[in-house]
């Protein structure tokens, strides 16, 4: 331990401590006269140091191993090495020139041998080329064609080396006269075969023949044109003077003639001719596609002739389409002969030239522009066909009613339609498939306006039988599906710059627009049923009203004929979507009925509107159970999305009610019970309200004044009254009670839809379409889907409305109401 303390105070120590060491020295305050000698002592110490670090460094600057010393040689060293790179340099340099002049002779001789070996080349190359000119000649006067076309390919292989040369006269002859002679090979080649023709001896000079096509393949394209072009023309010459200098043999009748004489031609074309040509020429098809040419031309005179003719019979659609279905017939069979034909080559770059030629439309093009004349006899037959379905009845007499079944015509037309459009398709898929899809759209709006709504106005004030209004149901839901099936077999077979431009879904509304109108039509019957049940609550005295009772008598007659008219239309409607749209639309006009009715029953004293009120709930919980008719089981559980529109529906008259409940006297408590359940501004609507309760118009000035004051109170309803409520305002123009017009908020249906033109306690079959006019636009309104308005409203439009409108959500049933995918009702139909 004494050793670690002195070496920590030893001053040359790593871990030297000065205070630790101070202290040692001063430990005691006697000590202190002892700083001035332990000062100089350190001092002293301190200049040792000093010295012996000078005298260190400059040992080590001056000393034989001197830094200075070593920089010094590294730099002469250094210079040392640069002048031998220098001297290797040029040493390099010269050794270089010293080659050069060496190898200068042996590269003149190089120079030398190359243009003497080229020189030889192309002296050889002009004696094998004048040597074979020469030859060429004289093989081309003696007709040794096989021998010709090989030759001839060397020569102008040849030649083409010397194009460089033409500057050269003589090189420049040569080449003038070898081109000479491909024109004379070329012009006596197709003398040769003028000839033969002419005299009619190809089969006799066949092989003379066979060898000059190898001639004018030698020669190149424009040799191998003429020469096939000469031979389709001399075929088709006796085509072209029978058939375009007769106008009987060239017309529309005779058609087949044509076809037929082409067939003959290339039969001998194929037994007698075509070994002529190689058969990468393909001539036969040359020929086909020129008949095509010429034949088309020739029609299209021909129908514009027709079309022109001042006087007599114009042209005949059966005939241009006999015409027209011979022609594709005809292109069809070319189209199957040439696409099955063997090619020269699969594995050369010729296999990748395909053939060029499509026949199907190379005839039939010219009947295109006049298929309109065929679309137009498609309209005048579809024309003559909807009068005869508005008259057909709607069930076959041998046959029974079917809930699943559709009204005949439906099948009869939608059979014609498939067939024509197939039968279109196959004609054109460009401007005349539109043009009859146009024409189509047109008669299924005819089909949905005049045939299924035709059939919804029959029966006078009792309107059309159930059965019939479920078979125009169903008929209109088949339509719906079919059409956006139409619309998407058009779009397959048109052409793809024409899809965007057709479009069904006009039609598929309106067809939807037919379907609400048949559920308009069963809830109206209902209606007309429940009137004796209305009239009865119209006739009780609910002024002087004394007690409340379980429910009034004219609620069970209501509901029995309501039961009843439900059980026996319920399991006709076939599928769930209608079902569940017909009972929405009986509760909302029951809703609405009931709320009318209760106007027409003032004065209603607070016991009536207690009972009405008990009355209400009697009927909702009876009508939560309206959807049990439709399924197999009645104990089966209404969905939960119907029990909320029941109750929606119903208590929507709970405002008026409950106001009704409150006794005038004392007068506030009748005006602040209408502005917490009414809730609205209107003077009307409160007048309104004291009429019902039988207030004294003497005494009604003053609960006026009463409303006046505390409406504009900040206490009113939370200060959020609207101007005028749309569950009264409706009302204050009813006279009598019927079908009612009034839909509060978040109610909506059939009864708002029919009476929004006023109220009518009958239903009128007579006046329906007017009805459903009014019901379309109305509905719009409340859809948003922009109904026009005014007296030019045709009834196609506000079909399509009510079809727009009748596409909304049906809660609990996982589906959409009138969504395209839907099965059809009649599972037996035919598909497109």
């Amino acid at each position: 331990m004494n050793i670690t303390v002195a070496d920590s105070l030893s001053l040359d120590s790593v871990d030297y401590d000065p205070i630790g060491h101070l202290n040692l020295l001063f430990s005691h305050p006697s000590t202190v006269s002892s700083v001035s000698s332990v000062s100089a002592t350190i001092q002293k110490h301190k200049d040792e140091l000093s010295k012996s670090i000078t005298s260190l460094e400059t040992a080590q600057a001056y000393g034989p191993d001197s830094s200075l010393e070593r920089m010094q040689s590294a730099q002469a060293e250094l210079a040392s090495l640069f002048q031998r790179i220098e001297s290797v340099r040029s040493r390099a340099l010269q050794t270089e020139r010293d080659i050069t002049t060496m190898t200068a002779d042996i590269k003149r001789l190089d120079g030398t041998k190359r243009n003497l070996t080229l020189s030889m080349t192309a002296l050889k190359r002009l004696q094998m080329l004048t040597t074979a000119y020469e030859q060429l000649r004289g093989l081309a006067r003696t007709r040794q064609y096989r021998e010709c076309a090989g030759l001839l390919q060397a020569v102008l292989q040849l030649m083409r080396h010397f194009n460089s040369y033409r500057s050269i006269e003589q090189i420049a002859v040569l080449s003038r006269n070898v081109s000479e002679l491909q024109r004379e090979l070329l012009e006596q080649v197709c003398e040769d075969f003028e000839i033969a023709f002419a005299k009619g001896e190809v089969g006799a000079r066949r092989a003379v023949l066979v060898e000059a096509c190898l001639v004018m393949d030698a020669l190149g394209d424009h040799a191998k044109s003429r020469l096939v072009t000469w031979y389709v023309n001399t075929e088709l010459r006796e085509y072209r003077q029978v058939f375009r200098g007769n106008d009987e043999a060239g017309s529309l009748d005779n058609i087949g003639r044509r076809y037929a004489w082409f067939k003959r031609t290339l039969k001998t074309h194929e037994e007698e001719h075509a070994v002529i040509f190689p058969p990468h020429w393909r001539v036969n098809e040359t020929l086909a596609m020129s008949f095509c040419d010429g034949t088309r031309e020739d029609f299209k005179g021909i129908l514009e002739k027709s079309m022109r003719r001042p006087d007599g019979p114009k042209l005949d659609v059966n005939l241009l389409l006999s015409c027209l279905q011979e022609t594709m017939d005809f292109e069809q069979g070319l189209e199957r002969r040439f696409a099955n034909e063997p090619r020269a080559s699969i594995d050369t770059l010729s296999s990748a030239d395909d053939r060029a030629q499509n026949f199907n439309g190379s005839i039939s093009a010219a009947f295109e522009p006049y298929l309109s004349l065929w679309v137009e006899s498609q309209d005048r037959a579809l024309a003559s066909m909807i009068p005869k379905y508005k008259q057909q009845p709607l069930i076959p007499a041998d046959e029974e009613f079917s809930p699943q079944a559709v009204i005949p015509s439906a099948i009869e037309l939608f059979h014609f339609y498939k067939v024509t459009l197939s039968q279109c398709a196959k004609l054109s898929t460009g401007e005349r498939l539109l043009d009859l899809t146009k024409t189509l759209a047109k008669y299924l709006d005819e089909y949905a306006q005049q045939v299924l709504l035709g059939f919804l106005q029959r029966g006078g004030t009792q309107g059309p039988p159930i059965e019939d209004i479920i078979l125009v149901l169903n008929t209109a839901d088949f339509w719906h599906t079919n059409t956006d099936q139409l619309e998407e077999f058009i779009k397959k077979r048109i052409d793809p710059d024409m899809t965007s431009r057709v479009d069904l879904s006009d039609q598929s509304d309106a067809f939807m627009g037919a379907a609400g109108a048949s559920v308009m039509a069963l809830v109206a019957k209902v209606e007309l049923e429940c009137e004796s049940a209305w009239r009865e609550m119209r006739n009780t005295n609910w002024s002087r009203m004394e007690s409340v009772s379980d429910h009034s008598s004219y609620v069970s007659e209501l509901l029995k004929h309501v039961n009843s008219k439900a059980e026996e239309i319920l399991p006709l409607v076939v599928k769930q979507q209608y079902a569940r749209t017909f009972c929405d639309n009986l509760v909302d006009h029951l809703a609405n009925a009931y709320i009318i009715n209760v106007v027409q029953c003032k004065p209603v004293c607070e016991t009536g509107a207690e009972q009405m009120l008990l009355d209400k709930y009697v009927l909702t919980k009876s009508l939560e159970n309206l959807m049990s008719f439709h399924t197999a089981s009645p104990s089966t559980q209404p969905p939960a999305s119907f029990v909320k529109h029941v109750n929606t529906s119903m208590t929507r008259m709970d405002p008026l009610l409950k106001t009704l409940q409150v006794r005038p006297s004392p007068p506030e408590g009748l005006v602040q019970a209408y502005l917490i359940h009414i809730a609205d501004r209107s003077d009307t609507n409160f007048r309104k309200i004291l009429e019902l309760k039988g207030v004294r118009r003497a005494d009604q000035a003053h609960l006026l004044e009463l409303f006046a004051i505390h409406r504009e109170g900040p206490a009113a309803a939370g200060g959020k009254l609207v101007q005028s409520s749309s569950l009264l305002t409706p009302l204050l123009n009813s006279t009598s009670g019927g079908l009612g017009s009034t839909t509060a908020a978040g109610g909506s249906g059939l009864a708002a839809g029919l009476a929004a033109g006023g109220l009518q306690t009958r239903f009128d079959a007579a006046s329906l379409g007017e009805r459903l006019l009014t019901a379309a636009r109305d509905s719009a309104e409340r859809a948003g889907v922009g109904a026009a308005t005014g007296e030019g409203v045709t009834m196609n439009e506000n079909l399509r409305n009510i079809g727009n409108f009748f596409r909304r959500d049906i809660g609990g049933l996982g589906a959409r109401f009138g969504r395209r995918d839907i099965t059809p009702t009649n599972n037996s139909r035919p598909d497109v």
